[in-house]
């Protein structure tokens, strides 16, 4: 496996963390996306869309120079987390074929430039939701956390009815049927995130990917090795008791691990640190291991720590530490310790 972190394209003291904490290859967001779009209660939901005639972050240019930027601070990209707009495509409206001629423009740089998993998901609308913010956690720590009662006062995003999920799954076929062959070309394997919350509607939208059989579904419309899955624990252990099987189970499928925990169901839960939640973490590690794993692994969606702002839920640096010493460790007591990091 290879540890990494997610970070944007702008140098912040974030990255000299992150390397002082032996963490030398990342997962990229392309320059000028947030770091991970998400709806919360107190913010309006709000897309990730962006007019491609104004910004193109998935062009061979854009890219090459933020990958050359994370050179010159020492890191280098083994994946990208971001894509072109795409509600075009998950929805089958109009538009949907320019959508895709920039995702294949991305995929056409990305094997260009030798960055070889590229994450995605098909959250239509919007992306992963909690409805607070700032629970309290550990010591007083602050974690997200989602609860289905409190999210059915959330604004509708559609009119219930108005889509259907076979409109999203003969939008995903028409996508992989379209994409695949361009990223097995490109040499990328893409990773399918989870729906999160793993839920089959959230206000108003149709959601997916929320399930083990969805999974197996998504598997068999193309089943190229180009068509992979992003291991996002929080929400895969929320649609399975025995998370290690199904790590054996698409041992040739997981493109990338998100490696993170959470206590309760889908219906309601919060997030944890690494080392509380309901996933033996150790027993992944070692199923990872097991498999002969040797593609990115990051944590994700840590607590907000002692002294710090809640400012960004999910992504403080403290937390980012923690999680990357506690992944460290599990990765030098599972597969050993491989190497040196300078």
């Amino acid at each position: 496996m290879i540890l990494t972190e997610l970070l944007s394209a702008r140098p912040i003291p974030l990255w000299n963390i992150v390397k002082q904490s032996g963490v030398n290859e990342i997962v990229a967001l392309m320059r000028g996306a947030e770091q991970e779009q998400r709806t919360f209660p107190a913010a309006a939901s709000r897309g990730s869309e962006k007019d491609p005639r104004e910004h193109a972050p998935w062009s061979f240019e854009s890219l090459r120079r933020d990958k050359e930027l994370f050179a010159e601070h020492g890191f280098s990209v083994v994946a990208i987390e971001d894509t072109p707009p795409m509600d075009l495509i998950r929805l089958g409206l109009p538009g949907r074929d320019e959508e895709i001629e920039n995702f294949i423009t991305q995929l056409r740089a990305m094997g260009r430039l030798g960055i070889p998993v590229l994450g995605y998901n098909w959250m239509a609308v919007s992306s992963w939701t909690r409805t607070n913010e700032a629970v309290t956690g550990r010591g007083g720590a602050l974690v997200t956390g989602f609860d289905k009662a409190e999210s059915e006062g959330m604004p509708a995003l559609a009119e219930p009815g108005s889509i259907s999920p076979e409109q999203l799954w003969d939008g995903l076929r028409y996508f992989l049927d379209a994409i695949v062959p361009v990223a097995k070309e490109e040499g990328v394997q893409m990773g399918m995130h989870p729906d999160d919350p793993p839920l089959p509607q959230l206000r108003g939208i149709p959601r997916i990917m929320g399930s083990v059989d969805a999974y197996r579904r998504l598997l068999e419309l193309n089943p190229s090795d180009s068509n992979g899955i992003t291991f996002c624990q929080g929400n895969i252990t929320l649609m399975t008791d025995d998370m290690p099987s199904l790590i054996h189970e698409w041992k040739d499928k997981i493109a990338y691990v998100h490696f993170r925990d959470v206590r309760g169901t889908a219906d309601s839960f919060v997030e944890t640190f690494h080392d509380e939640g309901r996933t033996d973490m150790a027993e992944c590690m070692r199923a990872y291991s097991q498999i002969g794993f040797s593609g990115p692994m990051r944590p994700d969606h840590v607590p907000t720590m002692f002294g710090e702002s809640n400012d960004n839920p999910s992504y403080g640096t403290l937390g980012r530490i923690f999680a990357l010493g506690y992944i460290r460790g599990l990765e030098h007591a599972t597969f050993g310790k491989a190497r040196d990091t300078p």
